[in-house]
């Protein structure tokens, strides 16, 4: 009488299957074809290679809302899902950095204010999903290419110390001509506070006296933003 495969023979066989075909899929019809949690689900095959990853993948989803959402997430909300280790962490951290210098080498070498949707994309996903507000400034020449990228404050999860004296002293010190200024709302909601306004007309006030133009005070959210030239605030 023959003996019948064990539990774990059968596991092992439905996940190694599984995993054959979304390759094989993946391969043929590409990326469009997926879900979300698919596509991550063959992320995390590269790290857990001797288990079902699509409950974690799904849940990963869930918590965070995408898969933006899932690599830049902070690290410490990471731990808190069951499954997630250093590995699933590196891979994930990895592949965030990645989205954001691909993203970034797009708006480089162009002029920024014929390629705005870029500038978006860029500062999107690398800001919107930070638990701590940040102001990013783009420093910009004459063909309104970008001279300097970087992260000039980081504050706490509602409030960032801008000091128009230091945007602009760095400004002269890159030799730029005009400036877009980008903060994040780790609320999620981009709608710009009276403050947000009032530092962005002082330091438009100030830049116009020394001739430094402020093309725009860009606020992001999670899948939205608000553009204070947009609204008429510039």
């Amino acid at each position: 009488m023959k003996s019948s495969p064990s539990l774990a023979t059968e596991t092992k066989s439905h996940y190694e299957g599984h995993r054959q075909r979304l390759k094989d899929k993946f391969n043929t019809v590409g990326a469009a074809a997926f879900a979300d949690y698919e596509l991550l689900e063959l992320l995390l095959f590269q790290v857990i290679p001797r288990s079902d990853t699509k409950p974690l993948a799904k849940a990963l989803i869930d918590r965070f809302g995408g898969l933006l959402g899932v690599v830049a997430a902070p690290i410490p909300l990471l731990k808190e899902i069951k499954g997630v280790g250093d590995n699933v962490i590196h891979a994930l951290k990895l592949q965030y950095a990645v989205i954001g210098r691909a993203l970034k080498q797009d708006i480089h070498g162009k002029c920024v204010l014929q390629s705005w949707q870029q500038v978006i994309d860029y500062c999107t996903a690398t800001m919107a999903y930070d638990d701590k507000e940040q102001l990013r400034l783009l420093y910009l020449d004459q063909k309104n290419q970008v001279l300097c990228d970087e992260i000039q404050q980081t504050g706490t999860v509602n409030h960032t110390p801008i000091y128009p004296r230091e945007v602009m002293k760095r400004a002269f010190e890159v030799g730029a001509s005009s400036l877009i200024m980008v903060h994040n709302h780790p609320s999620g909601d981009p709608t710009p506070s009276r403050a947000d306004i009032d530092l962005t007309l002082k330091i438009q006030r100030i830049g116009n006296d020394l001739g430094v133009k402020l093309h725009d005070h860009v606020i992001i959210g999670k899948g939205r933003h608000s553009s204070l030239k947009s609204l008429g605030i510039l």
